[in-house]
């Protein structure tokens, strides 16, 4: 560990090199905007790798107790010769990613329920023990049969709503004893989808009206940052408890919902090309619904792309030309998601003439009741 006086003196150089640097680069500055920022990187640069070096050094085995009370042979004669720690590690750099990934996965079978995939296959179940269907021995129907065998060893449907309701806030379905709706979900995806979509909307402009097109933009890449931390820390505490496994089971189940599906003896029995015209076939013909099935799928991939993309570090990085090269992962994601989620009611239409997508309001809890032209969730579910 560093003594206060040096950790002082050095900060006070590096003051003063900064000054020297841009006072002597300040003629460049001016035609080359680009300049100031590779300056200013690059004695950032220097100074992580002084702090680095310091909190290297193994501090004393009293952690420089007796130098400040005064006490023993390495008692210090004023403040300034103790010792002072660098700092400690950053809070947003301890979020675990396959948590986080975790909860990508859930928002990704969360959209698939909504789609009523998991209900058309009930009904399916149910109108083969019926035997009110031409289903025998065919590949689906065996497969029908071994669905309903191991429902038994999985997490209910009611298991499930759960879980929606206490990681996303989605539902009505009371979360365990103990647990707590996260209210503030969806308010923040939101708001990250659109910072994201307005970020590259003003890249769009910036590269029409500016000389050089390459140019760094004019974005605020802090305000988007800001944007997914809060989120990425909101899916922390979320992500605690069984939903990990959760997850792995019900995307099991998923999967073999859809090999069902699309078994050729299920897809004759509805004159259907794909697993998709099953389940729309099932949900018109039965439950008389028509549900935007192509909608809520891409909101489902999406958003689960969006939230594996906050698992890792990208949204940590503070430089421009390299936040920008990360960003633009899911720069058309999001665009996707904003209009996906208008179209079937999941976030609020902009007002006629506005032109900046506008933040969701972080505030507020209820999601059933959200102010005008902002984000809107249907009753119960987003």
């Amino acid at each position: 560990m560093p003594k206060v006086i040096d950790a002082t003196t050095l900060r006070d150089q590096l003051g003063l090199l900064r000054s020297r640097i841009m006072e002597d680069a300040a003629p460049d500055l001016i035609s080359s905007p680009a300049l100031a920022d590779a300056l200013t990187n690059w004695i950032d640069d220097q100074i992580r790798g002084i702090d680095a070096a310091d909190a290297a050094v193994p501090p004393p085995p009293d952690h420089g107790l007796a130098e400040i009370a005064g006490i023993g042979p390495t008692a210090a004669d004023n403040l300034g010769e103790t010792s002072l720690p660098v700092g400690v590690a950053g809070y947003d750099d301890t979020v675990a990613s396959e948590r986080v990934q975790a909860m990508a996965d859930l928002y990704y079978i969360y959209q698939h329920e909504r789609l009523g995939v998991f209900r058309v296959v009930r009904k399916l179940q149910e109108l083969f023990k019926a035997g009110t269907v031409r289903l025998a021995s065919g590949q689906g129907a065996f497969a029908l049969y071994q669905f309903d065998r191991r429902e038994v060893l999985r997490h209910t449907r009611l298991d499930r709503a759960a879980a929606y309701r206490r990681v996303f806030g989605y539902g009505s379905r009371p979360v365990v004893r103990g647990g707590r709706p996260n209210a503030d979900f969806h308010p923040l995806f939101v708001h990250f989808m659109n910072q994201v979509a307005l970020y590259w909307r003003d890249k769009r402009v910036s590269d029409v009206i500016r000389e050089r097109a390459y140019d760094p933009s004019f974005g605020s890449i802090a305000i988007v940052r800001r944007g997914g931390l809060d989120l990425r820390n909101n899916l922390k505490f979320a992500s605690y408890g069984h939903v990990n496994v959760l997850r792995v089971e019900i995307m099991q189940v998923l999967e073999e919902a859809f090999k069902i599906l699309e078994s050729d003896d299920i897809k004759r029995l509805f004159g259907a090309d794909n697993s998709w015209d099953v389940v729309e076939e099932v949900l018109l013909r039965y439950f008389n619904q028509r549900l935007p099935t192509s909608a809520r799928q891409r909101m489902a991939v999406a958003g689960r792309e969006v939230l594996r993309w906050l698992s890792q570090p990208f949204v940590l990085q503070t430089q421009r030309a390299e936040f920008e090269g990360l960003l633009l992962e899911i720069a058309e994601y999001a665009e996707e998601w904003i209009t996906s989620a208008q179209s079937v009611g999941a976030a609020g239409r902009l007002p006629a003439g506005e032109q900046r997508v506008r933040p969701a309001p972080l505030s507020r809890r209820v999601l059933s009741r959200p102010p005008a032209a902002t984000v809107s969730v249907p009753s119960g579910i987003g």
